[in-house]
């Protein structure tokens, strides 16, 4: 861990991640945005991937403020429930 100027007066930590550290976390990661979760999709279906959620949730919100949609109502996937891909 290296402590590095955050602001004029102010003093973060940051830690640093070897090479496998890094393959760890980001094969981790992926496996997350890629476990199902039980929302309807926007067309077919009760399940979809956390990635495709994100998506769709951004595709919803653009076309609320565009005014194509009167109201966007976020929909959370409940991640206590994460379905094994």
């Amino acid at each position: 861990m290296k402590t590095e100027d955050i602001a004029k007066k102010k003093k973060g930590k940051r830690v640093y991640l070897n090479d496998a550290q890094t393959r760890d976390l980001m094969r981790q990661l992926n496996t997350f945005f890629e476990s199902y979760v039980e929302v309807s999709r926007v067309n077919i279906g009760n399940k979809q991937t956390i990635e495709t959620l994100i998506n769709e949730e951004a595709l919803r919100l653009a076309k609320f403020l565009r005014g194509e949609r009167n109201k966007w109502i976020p929909r959370f996937a409940d991640y206590s429930k994460i379905i094994a891909s």
